[in-house]
C-alpha cells in the first residue's frame, strides 16, 4: 500500500461487503409478500379449523376400571360435540359432559394430534353402601357423593344401616337422618384397608352410637363420627389383642372384651 502498511484481509472483506449492492424490496414487493404470507396462513387456518383433513376420527378413553363404566358410555356422553375438526372441539364442554356421568369423579380432556380426542377419567369408588327403606343400596364415595343405587351392595364395601334408637328418632329435628348417614359414611371412608375389608356393616343407633360389625362376629363400638382418624389408629392397635368386642368410642381409653 502507499503508506507501506500491509493490507488486512478482514478489513478488505468488510469494505467489499459494504460496497456491494444491497437487495432492496420495493413497496410493491412488500405488498406482494404480505399477501402471499396472509394467503398461506389463511390456507393453514382453513385446513386446521374448517376442513376435514384434521377431523376427529377416534375418541380414546382411559381410566374405566370395570364394566360399570365403559368407554362407550363416555363416548355417548360426549356425543356430537366431539365431532368435526379436532382444533374446534370445546375441551371444557367435553369435560363437563363426561363429569356429569354419575360414576365419574374427574375427567381430563386433551387433543392428540392429528385425529384423536383423548379423555382420561377417574372413576368413583364406593366406600359405603347405604341401605334404604326400600331395600336398595346406594353407593357413596369418600367425599360423600351418591352415584349408584343397586339391589345389592358391592363386594367388600361396608353397608350403612340406620337402626335408630327411640331417642335418636325423637331428635330427628336436631340431627336429621341425612346427617346421621353422612356421619356413618365418613366413618366408613376413614377405616384403614385392613379394617374396611372386614367391616360388613356400619350400624347407626344415634349420632353418638355407631357400631361396626366385623367378619367373624366381632363388633366395634365406634361412638360418634368425631376423631375418626384417631379411632382408626387405635382400633388397628387394639385388634392385635384377642377379643370379640372392641371399644374405641373414647380413643384415649380403649377397651377389649369377649
Amino acid at each position: 500500500m502507499a503508506d507501506g502498511r500491509l493490507a488486512d484481509p478482514l478489513e478488505e472483506e468488510l469494505e467489499a461487503e459494504e460496497s456491494a449492492p444491497r437487495l432492496r424490496l420495493s413497496r410493491r414487493g412488500i405488498v406482494v409478500l404480505s399477501v402471499l404470507g396472509a394467503a398461506v396462513l389463511g390456507v393453514l387456518a382453513w385446513v386446521v379449523f374448517f376442513s376435514s383433513v384434521l377431523d376427529v376420527r377416534e375418541v380414546a378413553v382411559q381410566g374405566p376400571k370395570d364394566e360399570k363404566l365403559t368407554a362407550d358410555q363416555v363416548r355417548e356422553a360426549i356425543g356430537r360435540i366431539g365431532d368435526g375438526p379436532l382444533a374446534r372441539v370445546d375441551l371444557d364442554a367435553v369435560q363437563h359432559r363426561v363429569e356429569a356421568i354419575p360414576r365419574v369423579a374427574k375427567a381430563e380432556v386433551w387433543r392428540g394430534w392429528p385425529h384423536t380426542l383423548r379423555v382420561k377419567v377417574v372413576q368413583r369408588t364406593a366406600v359405603a353402601a347405604v341401605k334404604g327403606e326400600d331395600g336398595q343400596f346406594t353407593q357413596v364415595d369418600a367425599v360423600g357423593v351418591s352415584f349408584a343405587t343397586e339391589a345389592a351392595p358391592p363386594e367388600g364395601v361396608p353397608v350403612v344401616e340406620l337402626r335408630l334408637s327411640q331417642q335418636a328418632k325423637d331428635a330427628d329435628g336436631v340431627i336429621s337422618r341425612a346427617q346421621l348417614v353422612q356421619g356413618a359414611v365418613s366413618v366408613a371412608a376413614g377405616l384403614p384397608p385392613e379394617v374396611a375389608k372386614r367391616a360388613g356393616a356400619v350400624l347407626v343407633h344415634s349420632y353418638d352410637d355407631i357400631q361396626l360389625q366385623l367378619s367373624g362376629g366381632a363388633t366395634v363400638r365406634w361412638g360418634s363420627p368425631e376423631q375418626t382418624d384417631r379411632k382408626a389408629r387405635t382400633l388397628v392397635a387394639l385388634m392385635a389383642q384377642k377379643g370379640s368386642n372392641f371399644d374405641v368410642s373414647a380413643p384415649e381409653a380403649p377397651a377389649v372384651s369377649g
